[in-house]
């Protein structure tokens, strides 16, 4: 059997996250007095928390000082710290346990390859950190996607060539990243957004045995 590497983004793949982003973020901009939808947050997928607050000034049209800038993102952090911080295996999205049960099986090489600062807490709030070879998080890069640092990284640490890798990912910036890394890449979300991918599936759901064998075959 081949030994392939098996690349999962961490919010929107592995566990709904964005949804506690959106909660932070949308409490952040009315105090600053914006409006922040649910369309706007869609943009700030995959985009770093600098980047965010960036967009969300700018779509308010609001300048703030340095000093105020920092203040802000370390709350909007401590915000989004204190959902997590809640969280357990319930939060894991359907038929992911199945599919990394699938790859243990078939002794396949797991990583994560996630901008969120915040992976390792969360993996191990819902209890899925030990089925992971390999975690490269946003402390362990300095280029956000779309550029293809993390999941070069997560293949070296794998010790597989960036060619027999494969990512599952659920945001366009996500999806360019592993194409520009020469990986094969699976969407995980709508395929009109995710048209890029190689491959689109609504959820993991939709994601066979078999579809994973051939993958491997490759």
């Amino acid at each position: 059997m081949n030994k392939k590497g098996f690349i999962f983004d961490l919010d929107g793949v592995i566990v709904d996250t964005a949804k506690y982003h959106f909660l932070a973020w949308q409490r952040l901009a009315k105090s600053l007095d914006i409006n922040f939808t649910e369309e706007e947050n869609e943009q700030l997928k995959g985009v770093s928390r600098v980047r965010s607050l960036e967009k969300i000034l700018a779509w308010g049209n609001k300048t703030i000082s340095k000093e105020q800038f920092t203040l802000l993102m370390a709350k909007k952090n401590e915000e989004y710290l204190s959902y997590i911080a809640e969280m357990d295996s319930s939060e894991i999205l359907p038929d992911i346990p199945k599919i990394l049960n699938i790859l243990i099986e078939k002794k396949q090489g797991i990583a994560l390859g996630s901008a969120s600062k915040n992976a390792r807490t969360i993996l191990d709030r819902v209890d899925l950190k030990k089925h992971f070879d390999a975690i490269v998080d946003g402390n362990d890069v300095s280029k956000a996607k779309p550029d293809p640092e993390v999941f070069l990284n997560a293949a070296k640490m794998l010790n597989i060539e960036p060619a027999d890798c494969i990512v599952f990912e659920d945001s366009v910036a996500g999806v360019e990243a592993a194409n520009t890394a020469n990986m094969i890449s699976i969407g995980i979300g709508n395929s009109n957004v995710l048209g890029q991918a190689d491959f689109v599936f609504r959820d993991f759901t939709e994601i066979s045995e078999e579809f994973i064998t051939n993958l491997i075959k490759k």
